[in-house]
């Protein structure tokens, strides 16, 4: 199986990928010659990490019957000073909320997610520190 993406530069620093027929629009700070009309390339690596788990997490989840009512997940990068710069690790935050939760079961779906499943997490692990952790928003 092979996957590709096509690019195409929109002038200065915007480029417009097309993703599984969806359009990602991507930008540069107006500090570096940009418009700020989209995302950054690297930052959209931490959104692929946390999408790609996520769908792992409530795939294993609806298989263990856990049912939650939300799940908010955070990604933190430190980048590198030096060129090229570069994330030297991540972490993500995984936020669930819902009624009578178990964090055992939580953890055991990220732990499937970031062990076995979320290829984006093997080939992220493969060049820096990825961590995580799992947190129950209190019931309001």
């Amino acid at each position: 199986m092979k996957s590709s993406v096509e690019t195409s530069w929109k002038g200065n620093m915007m480029f417009d990928a097309t993703v599984s027929g969806h359009h990602v629009i991507m930008d540069a700070h107006p500090a570096v010659g940009g418009e700020d009309k989209g995302a950054r390339p690297k930052e959209l690596m931490l959104a692929s990490i946390a999408g790609c788990s996520g769908m792992d997490v409530v795939s294993i989840l609806k298989k263990m019957r856990v049912e939650f009512a939300s799940l908010d997940i955070r990604v933190s990068a430190d980048v590198t000073e030096e060129h090229p710069k570069h994330y030297e690790n991540m972490h993500l935050v995984f936020e669930f909320s819902g009624k009578d939760l178990d964090i055992a079961q939580l953890k055991k779906a990220v732990q499937l997610s970031q062990e076995r499943y979320c290829g984006v997490a093997y080939v992220y692990k493969k060049a820096m520190e990825v961590t995580w952790e799992v947190l129950i928003k209190p019931e309001a």
